[in-house]
């Protein structure tokens, strides 16, 4: 009986033993599959995500403040500062960083020590934003104290702190729609800060160190720097006091005669230098998103639309961007072809004007500006004084499409000049294979295409430069500010495009228009000066609301020749609105500023004036 009983026990604990061993068995198992599961989540971690996490704790672990590279300064051609810099900060806030309990002392912080208001600082850091600028543009004192603050508490505030610039122009609205302005990155978005943003940018440096979990950095922890590139300063080819001489009289007389708009450009011909380039009305460079005098005429009445694209209007530098018909200003295109291609000489009685010109198979005949008091026999330096329609109409079609076109592209109307701004418009010509004769006629006076402000003066330079055409400039030179390195920029020869017998020949005429032809109102203001010029007015095409074009290119002295200076005033009201009579004393003017500063000596002849011409009528 007892042996029955110890062998029943000695089977429980048999059984027992069983079922320990099996649940151990399953214990171990389970812990070896934790095990393969956790060597696995260990790999895929260190091998798939490893490179991830990394960068995740390094980031979490180390501070990164962008150091600013300094934007470089514009000057004018003698050193005057155009556009400059200076430094600011920008401030985050991180409100992930600040304690809830915290976060009213710290927007009572930066609403006190930045002038801003509490309320609305206070719902930017309850926000879920993980970082934001909280302001930009701030001052150093502004900046000092906030930091003293800071460091007084015992708080994280979620507060750093980056260096920038911000860019100024002491001139404020001179060569606005030259210079341009940066935006809020403080990238260039129009003018010379677009065009040449690479150069004035440089780039950004930055320096790394360790952080603690307040997000301040360690004291006296390793620190990784690397130092910023600061930007190139540009010297342009502007002359601060030329542009003030061109800007002032271009702005009297768009507001005398009521223009739309004007543009001036006043060039070295030798070289291709831009002493001047001015539109009016422009805009204050500093306050760039507020509509000038003419556009706050009708703002209030503009949609948001009219508005965006009435300031994108304003910036664009129109001299570049825009086209225009460049009127009988061309006549000395087609003068230089037909003394080239020995189609006419300056002098021989050549032609009659009746005061009309009749293309063959037309009903209708194109007439002279002068139709009631017709020119008559005429030769082509009077024609050029007289800026006689018909004459030119039968020497355009004499010289023909082909011809004509050969020297158009020689002298650069086809083609961009190249000049460093960005936008550059291209004029429109006919199909060479499409004109017609009378197309081609009018062509001949100017009218019918349209080409740039720039290329025409371009074009007019190559005559008073011997026949030879040169690339515009801008700038000057460049500077490396970190080096000192200078890069000057020498004249561009494009191509000999006329030779230099023709070229003095027209320019030669050009003084007889100055002196006793339609442009002779220029000589009110520059007596004893040598000048040379020519008139040009543009009428309305058909079907447009378009108004005239009234101009004047004058070039001075008419041998060794210093300056090109064209004068474009657009829609003129009321009866005078040609180019003789409101763009040639407009170019007078200016001149008689301009040349003492370019050293141009004054002699001593009195420039006989021919008083028969009808004021009236100065084509």
């Amino acid at each position: 009986m007892k042996n029955r009983k110890n062998k029943k026990n000695i089977n429980n604990i048999n059984v027992q033993n069983t079922i320990s061993f099996a649940r151990l068995k399953t214990f171990f198992v389970v812990i070896l599959l934790l095990i393969v599961i956790m060597l696995g989540r260990v790999g895929f971690l260190q091998f798939v995500d490893g490179a991830e996490l990394k960068t995740l704790a390094t980031s979490q672990q180390t501070l990164t403040e962008t150091i600013s590279a300094k934007r470089g300064t514009i000057y004018d051609v003698n050193g005057q500062t155009l556009a400059m810099s200076y430094e600011t900060d920008k401030i985050y806030v991180n409100p992930s960083s600040i304690k809830d309990e915290d976060k009213e002392t710290v927007a009572r912080g930066l609403a006190d020590n930045l002038g801003l208001d509490y309320q609305e600082t206070l719902d930017k850091i309850n926000s879920n934003t993980r970082r934001f600028a909280i302001a930009s543009d701030v001052e150093q004192d502004k900046v000092d104290k906030l930091k003293e603050w800071k460091n007084s508490l015992k708080i994280s505030t979620g507060i750093s702190f980056e260096e920038t610039s911000s860019r100024t122009y002491p001139y404020g609205s001179l060569a606005s729609t030259v210079i341009g302005f940066t935006g809020a990155d403080n990238k260039g978005l129009y003018g010379i800060e677009l065009s040449w943003d690479s150069f004035l940018s440089g780039t950004a440096g930055k320096s790394v160190s360790l952080k603690d979990a307040s997000q301040s950095e360690i004291a006296n922890s390793e620190k990784t720097y690397i130092a910023a590139e600061n930007g190139y300063d540009i010297n342009l080819t502007i002359d601060v006091h030329i542009q003030q001489i061109v800007e002032k009289y271009l702005a009297e007389a768009v507001d005398e005669y009521q223009c739309d708009s004007g543009i001036t450009i006043a060039m070295d011909p030798s070289t291709g230098k831009i002493y001047a380039m001015a539109d009016y009305p422009n805009y204050d460079i500093n306050n760039h998103n507020t509509p000038n005098s003419k556009l706050s005429e009708n703002w209030d009445s503009m949609t948001s639309e009219e508005k965006t694209n009435a300031l994108f209007r304003m910036w664009t530098p129109k001299a570049v961007n825009d086209t225009y018909e460049p009127g009988s200003v061309f006549k000395l295109i087609t003068s230089s072809i037909a003394l080239e291609e020995n189609l006419a000489d300056t002098d021989s009685m050549v032609y009659t004007c009746n005061g009309y010109y009749y293309i063959q198979g037309e009903k209708n005949p194109i007439r002279c500006w002068s139709w009631n008091k017709p020119h008559g026999l005429q030769s082509l330096t009077m024609a050029l004084e007289n800026s006689c329609n018909p004459f030119f109409m039968n020497l355009g079609l004499q010289i023909g499409a082909p011809l004509s076109y050969k020297y158009y592209e020689a002298f650069g109307l086809f083609d961009k000049t190249g000049i460093s701004l960005s936008g550059e418009a291209l004029g429109q010509f006919y199909d060479l294979d499409k004109i017609n004769d009378h197309e081609l006629a009018t062509m001949s006076f100017g009218e019918r295409f349209t080409i740039t402000p720039i290329q025409m003066i371009t074009a007019v330079a190559a005559i008073a430069n011997d026949g030879v055409l040169v690339q515009p400039q801008l700038v000057d030179k460049i500077t490396n500010t970190d080096t000192g390195e200078v890069t000057e920029f020498t004249t561009k020869e494009v191509r000999q495009v006329i030779s230099k017998s023709t070229a003095d020949k027209v320019a030669s005429m050009m003084e007889a228009v100055a002196t006793t032809g339609s442009g002779y109102r220029v000589m009110d203001y520059v007596q004893g000066y040598s000048i040379g010029g020519k008139t040009g007015t543009s009428e309305p095409r058909a079907n447009t609301d378009e108004g005239y074009t009234a101009s004047y290119v004058a070039i001075s002295p008419v041998e060794n020749t210093k300056i090109v200076l064209l004068v474009i005033l657009e829609n003129p009201q009321g009866k005078q609105h040609n180019g003789g009579q409101i763009a040639a004393p407009t170019a007078g003017k200016m001149l008689s500023e301009i040349l003492p500063i370019l050293g141009v000596e004054a002699g001593n002849k009195v420039t006989e004036i021919d008083t028969d011409i009808p004021e009236e009528e100065l084509y």
